[in-house]
């Protein structure tokens, strides 16, 4: 009976020190948003394209939301977050008007390779090549958190293009994905989550194989608030299907409640004794698009044939982010420096031939 209760003591003391060290353990959020060019992040609505009836239903709507004469005005009305708050207390990377440049190293330029070399720091041009439904061979950064001791089944992913469970490679990973129309994945669902289900279930569906970002959201946020990952992955995806579809009205309002969606995780994990002051909050895109100057169609689109879909940017907020504001110095990063940043922070072996970011505190 002794060597029972010693044991049991024993399994006791060895969780309560696990939950610890997860409690005390830096914390990430990694978010990507689908084909988001750099020309709005860093300008805001685009002269060439918010007055063009092809693209979108009504102007004089979009210039009372939208425009404003100088491009730090338009920036910070559609997204108002990140320029009011993050670019204040973080990093941004890819500004090229100021000769600060990201760029992918795939040369496929189009979403799968594009979050392949977003999550595994590496292009692979021979097997990534298209946007089947393939489980990825390369091992992701978050398949190498989610199989290290530190933090082993503290990682989540939430997606609203239904290719993330094979880019991520759920089976072999580990790593649950939530994507596409899935319901919630959480063993005790909220109250909410089984309502988001529902909704979702009800809701019209505009694309065969990406959901509306209103539901990966929530359904992040509230894996958040009763899963508490130690790193957890957001893919929102509307921005990319909405200039595909060339409605740069949609394309313009998605960014903007993106940008509020943005906000809402900060907020929570500001406040929240599990995320308050242990949480870095990393962003990207998984690819850029054409400029749309010469002819006019080439911003819905992406892939080789467009020479400026390889442009893509940064941005860093939170705990281990140098608070360097905008970077306007003549520098070249490149998309296989995220997972190398991701890796330093959480403390894990990776292998790349870039280094992280130099947006990291000493």
């Amino acid at each position: 009976m002794k060597s029972i209760f010693k044991i049991s003591i024993v399994v006791i003391a060895f969780f309560a020190i696990q939950q610890v060290k997860s409690q005390n353990s830096d914390k990430i959020i990694v978010i990507t948003i689908d084909g988001l060019r750099w020309q709005e992040l860093f300008g805001g609505a685009d002269s060439l394209l918010i007055n063009n009836k092809q693209f979108v239903n009504n102007p004089e709507e979009l210039n009372e939301l939208f425009w404003a004469d100088s491009e730090k005005e338009r920036r910070e009305s559609l997204l108002p977050f990140l320029w009011n708050y993050a670019a204040k207390n973080g990093a941004i990377l890819g500004n090229r008007w100021e000769k600060n440049k990201v760029n992918l190293k795939n040369k496929m330029v189009f979403s799968y390779p594009g979050y392949n070399e977003i999550l595994t720091g590496h292009p692979d041009d021979q097997r990534i090549n298209s946007n089947q439904k393939i489980n990825n061979p390369n091992v992701t950064i978050l398949e190498i958190a989610n199989k290290s001791e530190d933090y082993k089944d503290k990682v989540l992913a939430f997606g609203s293009w239904d290719v993330f469970p094979y880019i991520i490679n759920e089976e072999r990973s580990g790593v649950p994905v939530n994507a596409g129309y899935s319901m919630s994945l959480a063993k005790k669902p909220s109250d909410k989550e089984l309502y988001l289900n529902r909704i979702q279930e009800q809701t019209p569906r505009r694309w065969g194989s990406v959901r509306f970002d209103v539901f990966t959201h929530n359904y992040a946020l509230e894996a958040l608030k009763n899963q508490k990952p130690d790193l957890l992955y957001v893919a929102y995806g509307e921005t990319d299907d909405f200039a595909h579809d060339g409605r740069y009205d949609q394309y313009l309002k998605s960014a903007k409640r993106t940008d509020q969606f943005l906000k809402e995780i900060w907020d929570f994990i500001s406040v929240d004794p599990y995320y308050k002051d242990k949480t870095t909050m990393l962003l990207t895109t998984d690819h850029g698009r054409g400029q749309g100057i010469e002819d006019h169609n080439s911003w819905r689109s992406h892939g080789s044939s467009i020479p400026e879909a390889d442009q893509t940017w940064f941005i860093g907020l939170g705990k281990q982010i140098r608070p360097i504001n905008e970077q306007k110095e003549n520098k070249q990063y490149y998309t296989t420096q995220f997972a190398p940043t991701i890796a330093k922070i959480l403390n894990l072996k990776f292998e790349s031939e870039d280094g992280p970011l130099p947006i990291l505190k000493d």
